[in-house]
C-alpha cells in the first residue's frame, strides 16, 4: 500500500466513498432531533433573567442548571449509545429525544429551584443521546469528501433555527409565566416530532458510506464491526483524537451561548427582551460559519490533506479570540453594534463542527464513532461546559462577568489556538492507519 501520508493525491483518493440514497432527507430529520435537543436549554438560558426573578435565584443558579444538564450526559450518553448499538439507533432517538419531552412539560410546572433543577436535568439525561448517535449516523450517510458540508449544514441549520426560536422565546419575558408556556410548548412538540422520526428516519447501517465497505451486505459489514473494550480504550491512543479532546477542554467560547443574554443584561443594562434579540445574529453568524467551515473543510482536505483541516481549525480559534475581545469588552451603547460582533463571533465559532467532527470520523472506525463522539461531545465537552458554566456563575458574582469573558473567550481561546499547532504532524498518519484498517476488513469480508 502506498504511503498515503506522503502522497496527498492517494490520501484524497482513499477517502472517496459512496453516495447513500436519500442522505440529505435523512440529514434533515437528524437535524430535527438535534434542534429539539437544544430547544429546552436555549429557553432556560434565554429567559434566565425572568426565571431568576420569578423563583428568586442568583446568577450562580444559571451555572448550576447548565452544568447539571451537561454532567448528567456524561453518564447517560454512553448508556444510550450502548443501547443503540444493541437495539436500534433510530429507536433510541425516538425515545430519548422525542418521547422524553414529557419531562419538559413537567419542568414547566416547577415551583422552586430544586424542582426546576431536577426536572431539567432528567430532561437533559435523555437529550444527551442526540449528539453522539446523530453524528455517528451522519458519518454513515456521507463519505469523507462530503462530510464537511453535511456536518456544517446540520449544525448550521440547527443553530440558525435555534437562534430564531431563541429570539422569539425571549419575547415570552413580556408575559406572566411566559417561560412556563415555553417549556410546555417545547415538550409537546418533542413528543409529536418523535412520531415523524419513527415514520421516516432510515438508518443506513455502520460503514454504509465507506468505500471499502459500502458494497458489502449489511450483515457482512456488521460481522466485521464487533466493538471490544480494547478498541474503545484504543481511541485515546489516537493522537489526533486525544489532541482534539484537550482542545475541547480549552474551548472557552462554550460560555458565549449560555451567558450571552445575562451578560448583556447584567454588564450593559439591556432588558431581557432586547438582549434576547442578539441571539438571532449570533445564530445567523454561526450558520454562516458552519456552511463556510464545511466548504473550507472539503477544500482544505483536497488542497492539503496533511495540514488543511488543522490549519482551518487553528485559525478559527484565534479569530474568535480577537472578535470576542472587541465584541464583549467595550460598551458601544447600541444593541446593533453588539449584534454585529456577536454575528462575527458566531461565524468564527460555527467553523468548528465542520472541521473537528470530520477529523474525528477520518481517524476512527465506523462502529467506534458513536463511542468517539460520546467521549468527545457528551463527556469531555460536557465536562468543559460544566467547568465553564459553574466557574462563570461563581466568578461572575465575585469579579464580574466582563472579566470572566475576557479570560474565557479571549485569553483561553488564544491558548487553544496555540495548542492546536501540535495537531499538524499526527493527523495524516492517523488517517492512513484508519484507511489501512478498512482495507484489511474488506479483504477479510471477501475472503
Amino acid at each position: 500500500m502506498a504511503d498515503l501520508a506522503r502522497d496527498p493525491a492517494r490520501l484524497h483518493e482513499a477517502a472517496q466513498g459512496t453516495v447513500v440514497q436519500g442522505r440529505w432527507r435523512q440529514l434533515s430529520l437528524l437535524g430535527g432531533t438535534m434542534l429539539i435537543d437544544g430547544a429546552e436549554s436555549g429557553l432556560i438560558v434565554g429567559l434566565f433573567p425572568v426565571i431568576r426573578q420569578a423563583l428568586g435565584l442568583s446568577l450562580g443558579a444559571l451555572g448550576v442548571l447548565a452544568a447539571a444538564g451537561k454532567l448528567v450526559g456524561v453518564i447517560t450518553a454512553p448508556l444510550w449509545v450502548w443501547v443503540a448499538h444493541r437495539w436500534s439507533r433510530k429507536g433510541v432517538l425516538v425515545v430519548a429525544t422525542g418521547l422524553w419531552g414529557v419531562w419538559g412539560v413537567a419542568a414547566g410546572f416547577a415551583q422552586n429551584f430544586t424542582q426546576l433543577l431536577f426536572l431539567t436535568t432528567v430532561l437533559a439525561a435523555g437529550y444527551a443521546a442526540a449528539q453522539p448517535i446523530v453524528t455517528e449516523i451522519v458519518g454513515d450517510l456521507f463519505d469523507t469528501p462530503s462530510r464537511g458540508r453535511a456536518i456544517g449544514l446540520l449544525y448550521g441549520a440547527v443553530a440558525l433555527t435555534s437562534a430564531v426560536l431563541a429570539a422569539l422565546k425571549g419575547q415570552l419575558a413580556g408575559f406572566e409565566d411566559g417561560w412556563r408556556w415555553g417549556l410546555w410548548g417545547i415538550g409537546v412538540f418533542n413528543v409529536l416530532f418523535s412520531l415523524v422520526v419513527w415514520r421516516w428516519l432510515r438508518d443506513p447501517g455502520h460503514g454504509a458510506a465507506e468505500p471499502q465497505l459500502a458494497d458489502l451486505d449489511p450483515r457482512a459489514r456488521k460481522a466485521t464491526a464487533n466493538v471490544t473494550r480494547d478498541q474503545v480504550a484504543a481511541l485515546l491512543k489516537i493522537r489526533t483524537f486525544l489532541l482534539l479532546l484537550i482542545s475541547r477542554l480549552l474551548s472557552g467560547h462554550l460560555l458565549l451561548t449560555a451567558f450571552a443574554v445575562v451578560y448583556l443584561v447584567d454588564v450593559y443594562g439591556f432588558t431581557t427582551q432586547a438582549a434576547s434579540i442578539v441571539l438571532l445574529p449570533l445564530g445567523i453568524g454561526y450558520f454562516a460559519g458552519t456552511v463556510l467551515g464545511g466548504l473550507a473543510a472539503d477544500w482544505a482536505s483536497l488542497r492539503s490533506p496533511r495540514y488543511g483541516l488543522p490549519a482551518v481549525l487553528q485559525t478559527a480559534q484565534i479569530a474568535f479570540a480577537v472578535l470576542a475581545y472587541f465584541g464583549t469588552q467595550f460598551d458601544y451603547g447600541s444593541l446593533g453594534v453588539f449584534g454585529l460582533f456577536f454575528a462575527l463571533m458566531g461565524m468564527a465559532q460555527g467553523v468548528n463542527p465542520g472541521i473537528n467532527r470530520p477529523m474525528v470520523m477520518a481517524v476512527t472506525a465506523p462502529e467506534l464513532r458513536g463511542a468517539a463522539f460520546t467521549v468527545y461531545g457528551s463527556i469531555v465537552e460536557a465536562i468543559a461546559w460544566a467547568i465553564f458554566s459553574l466557574g462563570a456563575g461563581y466568578l461572575g458574582e465575585i469579579i464580574g462577568l466582563r472579566e470572566v469573558f475576557l479570560w474565557g473567550l479571549v485569553i483561553l481561546m488564544l491558548v487553544n489556538g496555540a495548542f492546536l499547532t501540535l495537531l499538524y504532524r499526527p493527523y495524516a498518519n492517523d488517517v492512513r492507519r484508519a484507511q489501512r484498517d478498512l482495507d484489511q476488513r474488506r479483504a477479510t469480508a471477501l475472503s
